[in-house]
């Protein structure tokens, strides 16, 4: 306070820029202590994860689209970028707003703390007790922020007339900032030693990893069909035709990847069916298991996209599982819900035909990767993933199209995906510099459950040549080509073009992935030197 008969001072130089400072400070301090209390409640109810997962959420369909074209599979990481910043900016307004009037600050610091528990008491499988580190976080930062402030308000009991007093005492200002300097440097270590060790403390609770290693699969009852030899293309830098599991493209609404115990994973089968049916992980594990290889491909893929995989897998077929339910007359839609509340609608007849959609406990021969589902996903062919591949699903209820919508039907995308007919070339890649002469021009083309009969290739507008297909190992997967070009000097257009099995030449229209899959012919430019 400023001493009596005295003028108030003006704010001291710098000081808008240190009460930054302040609120990014207690913004660290609300983050780490949420994560370190975090580590003994539920992963998602942690402020970063529930407000990212909120965000996406309530994301269009034109921001995500444009998410996954720019950044791929590490749009995630992209999110915690931005929302990195986002919180920086906030915080650093917060401080200021504090410092300057502190009532308005600390409505500031409620609103936020408001809006984070929000975000984590709507996420699904969390508790209202799940709360508690979002609450302990913003008191925390609260604290903090009018601990660091109280330095800076210190500096403004200099008046303007007392230059004498200052100059007997010159010390006396450069102590404060001092001081605020070391308490804010205090603060800093212990938020990032709080927020480590809440990630340890969370890593070291959770057995999950570990007890997936240690798993070991069930032989098939059916094995997967014997892989012709011939399914490689051998033109150098083509992709392996069976993706390996760290290189399978990953898309889904999970920030947090759930880290579910397969002693307790359970599935309820329910809604127009004549009985209710709850599956344990022991029930798959001792059931008649079926293996397929099977590709994949995400709504998302653009045209020439690398949105796609192909994969064996291991599981118990979902049409043995409706058998035991028996859906009544007039369902036509089995609704999938993973443990973080994402949906997706899938036709019963699907289910129910031929094809091998499974509920898939293995990939590639080992037990599902933790961020592909572990314990058990959905893996049904000839569907986008968008209505078919639900991961960590936990739910099914046989339903009707119109009485239930899914994740992604609700944001504007279809309530069917069926996978269009597809070619995509691997190699040479947009923009290469190639030497004259013969080049191989290799790919990969898919359209599930129908096959690939022929694939052509296009250079600069000519006619269409018929490229070499790789042996076809199934229906459901999708299928390498080679073609030899004789190159001359300049620049050239490749585009490829796929007839499936049923005869039908993939469109040249194009069209975004939004609202039921890309479409249109791939064109690579290249040069030839």
């Amino acid at each position: 306070m400023n001493k009596p008969g005295m003028k108030p001072s003006k704010r001291p130089r710098g000081a808008t820029a240190l009460a930054a400072v302040a609120g990014v400070a207690a913004a660290a301090v609300v983050l780490s202590v949420a994560e370190l209390t975090g580590a003994f409640f539920t992963a998602r109810a942690t402020p970063l994860i529930a407000l990212g997962s909120t965000f996406i959420d309530f994301t269009p369909p034109w921001m995500k689209d444009f998410a996954i074209a720019t950044f791929g599979t590490n749009d995630k990481a992209a999110l915690f970028a931005g929302m990195g910043v986002t919180i920086l900016l906030l915080a650093c307004v917060l401080g200021i707003v504090a410092y300057r009037k502190w009532a308005l600050g600390v409505a500031g610091v409620l609103l936020m703390g408001a809006v984070i528990v929000a975000s984590v008491v709507t996420r699904a499988g969390v508790r209202p007790v799940d709360a508690v580190p979002s609450l302990l976080g913003a008191a925390a930062g609260l604290a903090v922020l009018r601990f660091l402030l109280a330095r800076l308000w210190r500096t403004r009991e200099w008046p303007d007339e007392a230059a004498g007093l200052a100059a007997k005492d010159p010390d006396r200002p450069s102590t404060t900032r001092r001081a605020f300097f070391a308490a804010a440097g205090v603060t800093a270590a212990v938020s990032a030693a709080a927020a480590t060790g809440g990630r340890m403390l969370s890593a070291a609770r959770s057995n999950v990893a570990a007890a997936r290693e240690q798993l070991r699969l069930p032989a098939p009852a059916t094995a997967a069909p014997a892989v012709p030899a011939g399914v490689q293309s051998k033109v150098s830098g083509m992709p392996p035709w069976l993706t390996p599991n760290k290189d399978f493209y990953r898309i889904d609404t999970a920030l947090s990847v759930p880290e579910i115990n397969a002693q307790d994973w359970e599935l309820r089968v329910h809604g127009l069916v004549e009985q209710e049916v709850r599956l344990t992980f022991q029930d798959l594990l001792d059931a008649r298991l079926i293996e397929s290889h099977v590709s994949l491909t995400c709504v998302s893929n653009p045209v020439g996209g690398n949105l796609a995989g192909n994969a064996k897998w291991l599981g118990m077929p979902i049409r043995d599982v409706l058998q035991m339910a028996r859906p009544t007359a007039g369902a036509d839609m089995v609704l999938s819900t993973s443990v973080d509340g994402f949906s997706a609608s899938t036709p019963l007849e699907v289910l129910q035909d031929g094809r091998d959609a499974m509920l898939a406990i293995g990939m590639n021969g080992e037990a599902l990767p933790l961020e592909h589902g572990y314990p058990v996903r959905m893996v049904v062919p000839g569907l986008y993933g968008f209505v078919s591949a639900t991961k960590w699903v936990v739910d099914l209820e046989v339903t009707r199209f119109a009485d239930n919508t899914a994740y992604w039907t609700r944001r504007g995308w279809s309530d069917h995906g069926p996978i269009k007919t597809m070619a995509r070339v691997d190699v040479p890649r947009s923009f290469a510099r190639l030497p004259a002469g013969t080049v191989a021009i290799g790919g990969a083309a898919w359209a599930q459950t129908r096959g690939i009969a022929k694939v052509e290739v296009q250079i600069d507008g000519g006619p269409w040549t018929e490229a070499v297909l790789s042996d076809e190992a199934s229906l459901s997967t999708w299928r390498q080509w080679s073609v030899d070009w004789d190159a001359a000097p300049g620049p050239h257009y490749i585009r490829v073009r796929a007839t499936d099995g049923t005869g039908e030449v993939q469109t040249d229209k194009r069209a975004d992935p939004v609202p039921d899959g890309a479409s249109g012919w791939q064109s690579v430019m290249v040069t030839v030197e």
